[in-house]
């Protein structure tokens, strides 16, 4: 499925905007659940796979005649998903909402770095002062929540390699998106990230039959919500709108979750997290403004 301006039904950044409120949806979802962080990933993944098989024309794969290279960068993708979940569904053990999802709005500086190397993506100044903006805007919004304890060093530690894994992993996808459609494309990494987590699991000892009806229905709810309505939306704007902006939407992500702990969990928010807030709001916006002049501009 191809988007973009002008022949889409919905706005990519519309798209774009329900991606990022379903993965907030998702820290709630994993903060409210205390069944074991890679179990929930790996049944997760493995269920999106289940509901997207019936969509999913392998005559169009046949067809794509991908190269060797490609596939490794299709199975590298799977590989550092399976890692991005593993590290950040862990962090969430470790440290609150907040302090984890703004290590994750650090992505977008990952992402255009990767992007200049390997795309030759270029961007203006204009871009790069509204781009840290935004992240000086989620650092305010978790400044009264960064600790100093052990467990706390041990979130952010693994927040932030689960940061740098979802980068590579966009990256990846980017790279081969437009020689294999998205929903076949994330299928594949999809199953290969429930696999990464399944091995992880087996390793722990952990038990994948031994959950209630309730854990069940969690993991078909992180199915559907962020995993089918975020990261397979994400994929499908990589061709379009591409990897950094994509991920700088993401920045957004810690303000919307921020807003649905406080109604859903009850968490506090701080004068900090407002400003902040707002801050990384405006960044995000002055972005998408300037990206939408240049883009209309190239035709």
């Amino acid at each position: 499925m191809k988007l973009n301006h002008s022949n889409t039904v919905v706005h990519p950044y519309i798209l774009l905007f329900i991606s990022i409120l379903a993965i907030a949806i998702s820290s709630i979802m994993i903060k409210s659940s205390n069944t074991p962080p890679s179990v929930a990933g790996m049944y997760r993944l493995y269920i999106t796979v289940l509901i997207m098989l019936p969509f999913v024309s392998w005559k169009r794969l046949r067809l794509s005649r991908l190269t060797l290279s490609d596939w490794s960068l299709v199975l590298s993708a799977g590989f550092f998903l399976g890692l991005h979940f593993l590290f950040w569904m862990e962090s969430l053990s470790y440290t609150s909402v907040a302090s984890s999802m703004v290590i994750l709005t650090l992505q977008p500086l990952f992402v255009m770095i990767g992007s200049y190397y390997m795309f030759k993506e270029r961007v203006n100044k204009r871009m790069v002062l509204s781009m840290i903006a935004a992240v000086f805007g989620s650092i305010i919004i978790a400044w009264g929540d960064i600790g100093v304890s052990r467990e706390a060093l041990i979130g952010d530690a693994l927040s932030l390699l689960g940061t740098v894994s979802i980068a590579a992993y966009m990256l990846a996808g980017q790279k081969v998106s437009h020689k294999i459609p998205a929903n076949v494309y994330s299928v594949i990494v999809f199953f290969i990230g429930g696999s990464v987590m399944l091995i992880y699991s087996l390793m722990n000892n952990a038990s994948l039959t031994d959950y209630s009806s309730s854990d069940w229905m969690y993991f078909v709810l992180l199915a559907i919500i962020p995993t089918i309505f975020g990261h397979f939306i994400f994929n499908m704007l990589l061709k379009s709108i591409g990897a950094t902006t994509v991920s700088v939407g993401v920045i957004g992500e810690p303000v919307l979750a921020i807003i649905l702990a406080y109604f859903i969990l009850g968490e506090a928010v701080t004068a900090s997290q407002i400003i902040g807030g707002f801050l990384a709001i405006a960044g995000m916006g002055f972005y998408f403004w300037v990206k939408s002049k240049d883009h209309s501009r190239s035709f």
